[in-house]
């Protein structure tokens, strides 16, 4: 489960509610696949407003063929096939944590496609997304992943630099009340 709608590959709007370990609800908006194409792909995560932490669900990651292993301070998520181990990590305050920074810089399983598109628009001085198709379809630039690149939201960074100063409007009315009077005043921008 988790609250931000952007990490969805696909995203199907649906109600409901979901009850948490303390009898609290929370409010279903939707449910859809975060991943990316060569990586982990989670199926069926709830999109959940009010939600402060995302949540994994262990049987899923059990489905698609990964063993986790729980032992008293720690838990371990590795292949079943071939018991490599991906990642370890602690308990803290009765609760195993899932620290990010720890995951190695090769597994990408908890970043979606919609994240690798803004990445690389970032990474390529914000180039416009028709423009990272091209390059993609040209096979232009070593290394880009071949994705069908979306803008799906406004690049914050973007849209400030293409922010602009706005004219005064000239106003038809007359402020001074005798001839040659000065009118003072201050412009602030």
């Amino acid at each position: 489960m988790t609250r931000d709608a952007s990490k969805f590959n696909n995203l199907k709007m649906r109600q409901g509610f979901v009850t948490y370990g303390d009898n609290n609800k929370g409010r279903i908006l939707g449910r859809g696949d975060v991943g990316s194409h060569d990586s982990i792909i989670i199926k069926d995560v709830l999109l959940v407003d009010g939600l402060k932490h995302n949540l994994l669900s262990i049987s899923q990651l059990c489905d698609i063929g990964y063993e986790v292993t729980f032992k008293l301070d720690l838990y371990l998520i590795s292949h079943a096939s071939t018991h490599q181990t991906l990642l370890i990590s602690k308990r803290i305050n009765n609760i195993y944590m899932l620290n990010i920074c720890d995951i190695a810089s090769s597994m990408t399983c908890l970043l979606s496609k919609n994240d690798y598109s803004w990445l690389w628009h970032r990474r390529l001085a914000h180039i416009h997304m028709h423009h990272l198709n091209r390059l993609v379809s040209k096979n232009l630039v070593e290394g880009l992943p071949t994705l069908k690149y979306e803008k799906d939201r406004i690049c914050e960074a973007c849209q400030k630099g293409k922010q602009t100063k706005n004219v005064f409007k000239s106003k038809n009315f007359v402020f001074t009340t005798r001839p040659l009077e000065l009118l003072h005043m201050d412009l602030a921008l």
